[in-house]
């Protein structure tokens, strides 16, 4: 656990509104069970009056809600701005390629770009790109292209050069190709830590917090369901899920409309849209679930499911809680579960 500045210290950057203290330290208000940034523009307390903590997650805890005027569960843009041009260039141009050297004329060390890339995406900045060409050579394939043509496109130098990567990456040739499902994955940031969704043609099929243990299985998961191969690149599904997010942190939505693609038995299918029946801001316990699909004796089924829902949020599994009124397991963790149901619970005053 991080050392606090001593509390002098941190109630003189409160006062200041200090915005250097960002990420340092939390700060509860006790007579208003807000908890705030160290820079946040609201009133300034007295210090008898305030709590220290040294992550939000330690105010969640400790039962503060977050403060709406500077929204300290708000994910800051970890995104350094040269990296962001960086991959503005990429999406206009993704069968480019870059070497360190083209890398270093956008300010950037190539290590520093490497790491960045493993930590946000898990591959390598050329993993990335190679799976960004294979995309695309997937997408003209699809359109009728020819598979020479496709391979020049797609920034190949030779025939035999694409056909090797291509078979690599997709199990087989570019010949046999066409029609290949595929799932387009991107990296959301959200108040509540970064999250990776996935989208089909047809829609969204995947959205999991990166650090849920059990991600690996569901990517594997939903390749055998959709027979897909899972590549990073753009989405109009995934771009309209990261509007609809916005406005449901920031409690103007409280119905999602973005198009799903679910992939799953005929039971967790029968789970998953009993989940999407429960209004925004209430909750049900397993066995009102199981009710609500007609058979009542598959309470611990019902929950199996639940946990296998991999569109979180947006397929609201987090809505369901014990029959005692506690809350039970939850894939991104309990504090998460919390925070959904109060505020969705604080959206509906």
């Amino acid at each position: 656990m991080p050392t606090l500045p001593d509390e002098n210290t941190m109630y003189q950057a409160i006062v200041r509104r200090d915005a250097s203290f960002e990420g340092l330290f939390f700060l509860g208000v006790r007579s208003t069970g807000i908890f705030c940034r160290p820079g946040c523009p609201a009133r300034k307390p007295k210090k008898e009056n305030v709590d220290f903590f040294a992550s939000a997650k330690e105010a969640l805890f400790a039962g503060y809600r977050p403060c709406r005027r500077c929204r300290p569960l708000e994910a800051k843009d970890q995104t350094p701005p040269a990296i962001r041009r960086l991959l503005a260039d990429i999406s206009v141009h993704p069968q480019q390629r870059l070497t360190d050297s083209d890398v270093q004329r956008y300010g950037l060390q190539p290590s520093q770009v490497r790491r960045w890339f493993k930590k946000h995406h898990g591959l390598t900045f050329q993993g990335y790109l190679r799976s960004l060409r294979i995309g695309r050579a997937l997408s003209l394939l699809d359109k009728g292209e020819k598979v020479i043509d496709t391979a020049f496109a797609s920034g190949y130098e030779s025939l035999s050069g694409f056909t090797g990567a291509f078979k690599k990456k997709m199990g087989r040739s570019p010949a046999c190709s066409t029609g290949v499902p595929v799932v387009v994955l991107s990296r959301l940031a959200t108040p509540l830590g970064p999250m990776i969704a996935g989208a089909s043609r047809q829609g969204v099929c995947l959205l999991e917090f990166m650090e849920r243990r059990m991600l690996e299985t569901q990517f594997a998961r939903l390749e055998k369901r959709l027979n897909a191969r899972l590549l990073p690149g753009p989405s109009e599904h995934i771009d309209q899920l990261r509007r609809e997010l916005d406005m449901y942190f920031q409690g103007h939505l409280h119905e999602f409309k973005v198009s799903l693609a679910l992939a799953g038995t005929e039971f967790q299918m029968k789970v998953w849209h009993a989940l999407q029946s429960i209004p925004y801001g209430q909750t049900r316990s397993y066995r009102q679930q199981a009710l609500m699909i007609g058979q009542p004796k598959a309470v611990r089924a019902v929950g199996r499911a639940n946990g296998d829902n991999r569109i979180a949020i947006v397929i609201p599994c987090h809505r369901v809680i014990g029959e005692n009124g506690q809350l039970t397991g939850y894939g991104g963790g309990l504090w998460r579960k919390r925070f959904l149901l109060d505020l969705e619970q604080e959206n509906l005053k």
